[in-house]
């Protein structure tokens, strides 16, 4: 009986994510899930993120937490579009919350939507969203173990951004034995070391990005 309500869970979430990709397919909407756990530094990256991709495209925001609005009304400075999605103590997003938060979104005419996932190395990676690319963030402060415990965080991922990498002379990571690790789960994904503090990498991301969205609707998978 466990195992039925948890396929119907499942299936429930499936079609409702068909639904946002075809209607994100059909306003020429790029759609990105953006995965990692609690402080691994995905917020700060959109910081320096957007400001880069708003040159060149139309982006909005949808960011999912278990409460307050602190990270909307941080990237909502940056002059974007952006909606707040709570879960009220959930793990992470669903394809239907995605549905009614995206509804005010696309009034607005967008070129790429960002969603930024609940902070959680394991199950927002489990929900498709309807996105077209999923990219995943590891902070170099949170070990270099991550990948071998959590795989399907990067498993089924466009991209890794390796985040906070002006910290590395002062952490305990082997950035190289984090790539190995990812490379063998998805020997396809783009690696990246990146630094919101220092800039590093943020153009070559933002650049990435950018070639991933023009290639819709070749973009890659979420699973």
């Amino acid at each position: 009986m466990k195992i039925e309500v948890l396929r119907n869970v499942f299936e429930k979430n499936d079609q409702a994510a068909e639904q946002n990709r075809s209607r994100f397919d059909r306003l020429g909407v790029s759609c990105i899930n953006l995965l990692g756990g609690a402080g691994s530094g995905k917020t700060s990256l959109l910081e320096s993120l957007i400001p880069r991709l708003s040159s060149w495209m139309r982006v909005g925001v949808l960011e999912g937490d278990l409460a307050t609005t602190s990270d909307a009304e941080r990237i909502g400075a940056l002059g974007v579009p952006v909606v707040q999605l709570l879960t009220d103590g959930g793990c992470h997003l669903n394809a239907t919350l995605v549905q009614h938060g995206m509804e005010s979104l696309l009034q607005s005419e967008l070129d790429l939507l960002i969603i930024e996932n609940v902070g959680n190395p394991i199950c927002p990676a489990n929900f498709d969203l309807g996105e077209h690319l999923r990219i995943s963030v590891l902070s170099v402060c949170e070990g270099d173990d991550k990948p071998q415990k959590y795989p399907l965080l990067f498993k089924h991922v466009g991209g890794v951004l390796i985040s906070k990498c002006d910290l590395l002379p002062h952490v305990e990571f082997d950035v190289d034995q984090a790539e190995a690790d990812i490379r063998t789960l998805n020997p396809s994904a783009k690696l990246l070391r990146t630094s919101a503090r220092s800039g590093a990498g943020i153009a070559d991301a933002a650049s990435w990005i950018r070639s991933v969205v023009e290639r819709q609707p070749d973009a890659v998978p979420s699973s």
